[in-house]
């Protein structure tokens, strides 16, 4: 046996790679329609020749503030030719989903979104001064923070609370919203957080396996996007 083995490596290495036997060929470490889920069709990105990896999150989701930490960690594993942006989700209005989707949209047009995104997250989570549920009940504390509580935060970074509720109560914001809710719908996005690679590939840390799993699998769609094994 060992004898066959040695002869058909030694017949690839003559013939070269691509002509390996289908039983010795390396199979493919990921499956389309189990591991990640093909968009149909896929959408466009809007990072020139970088390849996108979005993340679709919501401040108000208590699973995109566990995994932030993981999401700063696959931003700096991404290769030079990637970019991670983020999108948000509004699908979840009992937990103030969408003021928190115009809340990071203006802050992004306002230039200040990459310096105040995980604290948006502390802000919500643990410091509680944007917190949507109440310790003490574990209920959801009615009324949930507005816009303008949300100004007031962004304050401390650099733009006046007029000044950003001026940008978030504005046309482009209105319009940048739909945009995002119509991605989402296209994308065919049903939880977060769920992560895009290049308006192609869906997945999740659930359909990756973990954590751990899901960056090697972003990194791997990346490969093939640039052409590589």
């Amino acid at each position: 046996m060992r004898t066959i083995r040695r002869l058909a490596f030694a017949a690839a290495a003559l013939l070269g790679a691509g002509s390996m036997p289908a039983a010795f060929a390396q199979a493919e470490p990921w499956e389309a329609g189990k591991h990640y889920f093909l968009i149909d069709p896929p959408q466009p990105t809007a990072s020139g020749d970088k390849i996108e990896v979005t993340e679709v999150f919501s401040y108000g989701c208590p699973a995109c503030n566990t995994a932030y930490p993981q999401i700063d960690a696959l931003r700096k594993q991404l290769p030079a030719n990637a970019t991670l942006n983020f999108v948000p989700a509004s699908f979840n209005p009992a937990e103030d989903w969408p003021m928190f989707q115009r809340a990071y949209l203006a802050a992004k047009a306002l230039g200040i979104a990459d310096k105040t995104h995980d604290a948006m997250f502390d802000a919500v989570w643990k410091s509680g001064e944007l917190a949507i549920f109440d310790k003490t009940t574990n209920r959801l504390k009615q009324p949930l923070p507005t816009i303008e509580d949300a100004a007031r935060f962004y304050a401390k970074f650099g733009v006046t609370a007029e000044q950003f509720l001026a940008t978030a109560n504005s046309f482009t914001i209105n319009t940048r919203m739909k945009q995002a809710d119509a991605y989402i719908k296209a994308t065919g996005v049903e939880s977060t957080p769920t992560l895009i690679v290049n308006g192609k590939y869906r997945l999740t840390a659930q359909s990756a396996g973990d954590w751990s799993k899901l960056q090697q699998l972003v990194l791997y769609l990346i490969r093939r996007e640039t052409g590589g094994k």
